[in-house]
């Protein structure tokens, strides 16, 4: 197991996660999201779908025993360890359009989005290649009547974390979120280790 690296808050990070390895991610603090992305470093065209990771795995709950999917059907992480048990794969990172729409009281960030899309430009990916994140800790919970969803603040408390086992050799992008609402009104940083 590597050391832990620490994601400054509102910042992101890049970098290759060779297959058989497990990646932990900790929410040192509490109470701070994630957003994850992996594309196979084969091919960074194959990346995580939240479309075929719901239809393989029958639910939107995410936890230990489940797979992440990629967009040609293949496995590409899975849950091996989850101290949470509440994640989100519902939501695209937050970006400098989700700060005009959603805080247009509040400064304008880049987001998660413009985080990632430094971070993985060293791989040939570029902002259109960036889907929907797993955002790791984040609680959106989803009305079973009228499917309506809302962002709470994430229920992860100091050292919680989440472990992933790569199937494949994957290129990992990994963010301190920059959104208010999904981190509760407040910025915190990630870690997280390589085993």
């Amino acid at each position: 197991m590597t050391d832990s690296v620490r994601i400054a808050p509102r910042s992101g990070i890049a970098f290759e996660l060779p297959k058989g390895a497990a990646l932990t991610v900790i929410d040192p603090e509490g109470s701070q999201v994630a957003d994850l992305l992996a594309y196979s470093l084969a091919d960074v065209r194959e990346v995580i779908s939240n479309g075929r990771t719901f239809d393989y795995e029958e639910t939107l709950y995410l936890t230990a025993g489940n797979r992440l999917w990629s967009n040609r059907s293949n496995p590409m992480l899975t849950i091996i360890e989850d101290s949470v048990g509440r994640h989100d794969f519902l939501l695209t990172p937050c970006s400098t359009a989700t700060f005009v729409h959603f805080y247009p009281d509040k400064p304008v960030h880049r987001g998660c989005f413009g985080n990632l899309a430094e971070a993985l430009r060293p791989w040939g990916v570029t902002e259109d290649d960036i889907p929907t994140a797993f955002n790791v800790f984040m609680n959106v919970p989803v009305d079973g009547t009228n499917g309506r969803i809302e962002v709470l603040p994430p229920v992860s408390k100091p050292g919680d974390h989440i472990t992933l086992r790569a199937e494949m050799d994957c290129v990992i992008g990994l963010t301190a979120c920059s959104a208010y609402a999904s981190n509760g009104g407040s910025f915190k940083p990630i870690e997280f280790q390589i085993g």
